[in-house]
C-alpha cells in the first residue's frame, strides 16, 4: 500500500460517520478510532482550504425512498431514532464543509457529490468512513468510474466484518486507487500542500 501523489485539487470524502452508526462494532478499527483519524485528516484539509465532504446516509420516515429490490439480507425496516443520520459532532458544523445526503451505498448515485467536486476543480478524493465493504467501496468504485484519482486511508475506515474489510482493502482497492494510512496521507499533504 502506497500513496504516491496528492493532486493540487484534492478533497476529503467522509462516508457515513454519523450518530446512528457510531455504536457499531467496527473492525479492524473501532468507530471511535476511525472518527479520530478522520478528524485529523479533516483538520489538515480545512487548514489548507481543501474541500471536506461529509456524506451521510438517511431515509424518509415512511421509507418511500428506500432502495427497491429483493435481497437475502434483511434491511431492518425499523424507524431509526431521531438524530441517527446527523454527522458526528467531532466533524459537523464547520463552515465551508459540504454535506451530501445519500439514500444508497454509493455517495455518487442520486446525489450532487460529483457536481460539488467538479465545480471546485477536484481531480482526486481521499476516502474514509464506514463500512469499508459497503459505503466506502461503492463510493470508491463510482469515483474511479467518474475519472477521479482515489486514495483510501485504510486505517480511517472500518467494517462490521473483518473478512469483508480485508477483501476490500487487499483485493478491490488496489484496482481503484492507492491505499495508505492516515499518517501517510498527512505526511504527503504536508509535503505537497505546504
Amino acid at each position: 500500500m502506497t500513496v504516491t501523489a496528492l493532486d493540487p485539487k484534492v478533497a476529503l470524502v467522509v462516508i457515513d460517520l454519523q450518530n446512528g452508526l457510531r455504536a457499531l462494532p467496527g473492525t479492524p478499527h473501532t468507530i471511535d478510532d476511525v472518527i479520530a483519524r478522520t478528524v485529523r485528516l479533516a483538520d489538515a484539509f480545512r487548514a489548507r482550504e481543501l474541500p471536506v465532504v461529509l456524506v451521510r446516509v438517511a431515509s424518509s420516515p415512511d421509507g418511500s425512498d428506500a432502495v427497491p429490490g429483493r435481497t437475502e439480507t434483511s434491511r431492518g425496516g425499523q424507524t431509526p431514532p431521531a438524530g441517527w443520520d446527523e454527522v458526528v459532532p467531532e466533524l459537523a458544523g464547520r463552515p465551508g464543509d459540504i454535506t451530501v445526503t445519500k439514500r444508497n451505498w454509493s455517495a455518487f448515485y442520486g446525489t450532487d457529490l460529483d457536481l460539488h467536486l467538479r465545480r471546485r476543480g477536484v481531480t482526486q478524493i481521499v476516502l474514509t468512513g464506514v463500512a469499508t465493504s459497503i459505503g466506502v467501496e461503492s463510493t470508491a468504485r463510482a469515483a474511479h468510474e467518474h475519472g477521479y484519482h482515489v486514495t483510501l486511508a485504510t486505517d480511517a475506515m472500518a467494517d462490521l466484518d473483518g473478512d469483508a474489510h480485508r477483501h476490500s482493502t487487499e483485493k478491490i482497492f488496489p484496482r481503484l486507487g492507492e491505499s495508505g494510512s492516515t499518517a501517510d496521507v498527512l505526511a504527503l499533504l504536508a509535503e505537497t500542500h505546504g
